[in-house]
């Protein structure tokens, strides 16, 4: 039940302003750069265009527990997805409920695409969904250290995102937020906004991290009368102090602030 909820919005009647938003982008089909295929290279198990062409709360989902890699000079910097939110072209609170501008196209392509935005002054990151306007924030993460992305890649992602007063972050710290997610690795808006991943540069893996539990809540920052109540929020169980906000903090109360939610079900 708590599942469906959260994807209630699609089920209204928004049929004529979906209609008016597909022939919006009738014609940047032309202009879309090359897809990430659906037999990506091994050993590394990039996630094709196809994993996302998927509803925006089911994608929110299954982001959690895969990894982000980016090539930053010599280093593959890497960090493993806790929080994510879910908007829709319906959802007051999207940026796609605004209307159609070229700088939010990539919302309105298939899934797959990258739509960065300034938000405080800083980047953060977001990946198209299944149908126009819809797509996920990934709102925090996890430095992820493995063969590939090692301490010395730990190491550059603490030198891209000091703390205010110029010493390393600690680990738990460096990506607990959108902004400070983009920072540590090393991703801008004028480099990847409205592009696909690459498998040089820039994708997300399935590393085979599963995920049990997810926390279900509202999303964060978002304006009263914005579609502030909506639980579109999702973060990784385990991971709940390291995320923008804990879920689970003191004063929380599951069945009214929060859902608990297990995978699979």
């Amino acid at each position: 039940m708590v599942e469906k909820s959260a994807a209630s919005p699609l089920h209204n009647d928004h049929s004529g302003l979906v209609k008016a938003e597909i022939a919006i982008i009738a014609h940047l089909s032309t202009r879309e750069p090359a897809r990430m295929p659906d037999s990506a290279p091994c050993p590394l198990k990039a996630l094709p265009d196809s994993f996302f062409d998927r509803d925006a709360g089911e994608l929110a989902r299954a982001l959690l527990g895969k990894v982000i890699r980016h090539r930053h000079g010599p280093y593959w910097l890497a960090a493993r997805i806790i929080e994510t939110e879910a908007y829709y072209l319906t959802d007051k609170g999207s940026h796609a409920s605004l209307g159609y501008t070229e700088k939010r196209r990539a919302l309105f392509l298939d899934g797959g695409h990258i739509y960065m935005y300034y938000a405080r002054g800083g980047d953060s990151l977001n990946f198209s969904a299944h149908g126009p306007g819809n797509a996920v924030l990934i709102k925090s993460a996890y430095p992820f250290v493995d063969a590939l992305s090692d301490t010395n890649s730990l190491a550059q992602m603490q030198l891209n995102n000091p703390d205010a007063n110029g010493q390393p972050r600690p680990p738990e710290r460096l990506c607990a937020g959108q902004t400070l997610l983009c920072k540590a690795l090393g991703l801008k808006v004028p480099h990847w906004d409205g592009k696909r991943f690459d498998a040089e540069q820039l994708f997300v893996e399935d590393c085979g991290i599963n995920v049990k539990q997810i926390i279900q809540t509202t999303r964060l920052g978002i304006p009263h009368g914005r579609d502030e109540h909506l639980p579109y929020r999702f973060v990784d169980a385990d991971f709940t102090r390291h995320c923008t906000r804990n879920p689970l903090r003191r004063g929380q109360v599951e069945g009214r602030d929060y859902f608990l939610l297990t995978q699979g079900n």
